[in-house]
């Protein structure tokens, strides 16, 4: 299949947002929440756009919502900086046909996670990623979170995908284990960048060579976390790991409670979004709450 577009893999280095889709109190999408963030991380540093990820909150949304989704992401950005579609899914035929039938001009990549609940072997994975590459028109990000999956890509199946297809060009890491994701970055082919899944080892994975992060946290708190990323990007590791220290609390709440239920509770208390989840996720307790405002007030997270 043709590709749409040749990108300059460094495009998706540093910081990308993985966008949150803002809902009203009736449970239906908010679309100008939705743009109004886009500005937010954007004017914050961001440097690309991950649409349609897990922390949007993709499985309570329908195909049309997911559409409109991309299709306004693309419109309002306009340009301002890259974007990436997640497109995952844990039946191939069905992913594949999925992908056929998304718009994806103007995108330069999809986020695509290791299949959830069925368990593959790691052959089961290659050959699952290889028919994805096969039928994308833009590159592919491999994304392996076994904690929300049930498996784990090992560092030798990522790096066989890798040099196997031209097509698969980087990979978003949250195994939480940073002795693979060091293996990875050793043994990669040229030019193949490993992005952290994690927020809290975003410093960490780059002092070893790690290119970036797809970000939660940086849907809360854009400038403070972007110049993290930015530090590190210059190889000041010692001055990214201190400007990540007052951080470090408040990330953590974040996951406190799961993705994106922090994250939408930091953003309400800021003012920027309703507080409102789709089943079968529900708001931070109260407890989690205060928690929240005491350190975005404690720290000047915003």
């Amino acid at each position: 299949m043709k590709i749409l577009s040749i990108m300059k893999r460094h495009k998706l280095s540093g910081v990308g947002a993985a966008m949150i889709t803002p809902f009203k109190s009736d449970f239906s999408c908010d679309w100008d929440s939705l743009r109004s963030m886009l500005d937010y991380v954007i004017d914050g540093g961001t440097d690309y756009i991950v649409s349609l990820g897990t922390t949007a909150e993709t499985p309570t949304l329908s195909p049309e919502e997911k559409n409109e989704v991309l299709r306004l992401t693309k419109e309002h950005v306009a340009g301002r900086c890259p974007i990436v579609a997640g497109a995952g899914g844990n039946d191939t035929r069905k992913l594949t046909q999925q992908i056929s039938q998304m718009d994806l001009e103007g995108v330069e990549a999809i986020l695509s996670v290791t299949p959830y609940y069925n368990k593959p072997s790691q052959e089961g994975l290659y050959h699952h990623f290889m028919t994805v590459a096969d039928s994308s028109p833009v590159p592919v990000i491999l994304y392996n979170v076994p904690g929300r999956t049930g498996v784990n890509m090992t560092a030798e199946t990522t790096c066989r995908l890798a040099a196997d297809h031209p097509n698969i060009i980087a990979v978003k890491e949250a195994s939480g284990k940073i002795d693979q994701i060091d293996q990875i970055i050793k043994n990669r082919p040229k030019d193949f960048l490993v992005l952290s899944g994690d927020d809290g080892m975003t410093v960490d994975v780059m002092r070893k060579g790690g290119d970036g992060v797809i970000s939660v946290a940086v849907n809360a708190f854009p400038k403070r976390f972007s110049h993290v990323v930015y530090l590190a990007s210059q190889g000041l590791f010692d001055r990214a790991a201190e400007a990540y220290e007052p951080l470090h609390e408040a990330v953590c709440a974040l996951f406190e409670q799961g993705n994106p239920t922090g994250v939408k509770a930091a953003l309400a208390i800021t003012g920027q979004i309703e507080n409102v989840l789709r089943l079968p996720l529900v708001p931070a307790t109260d407890l989690l709450m205060k928690k929240m405002e005491r350190l975005i007030r404690e720290y000047e997270l915003c």
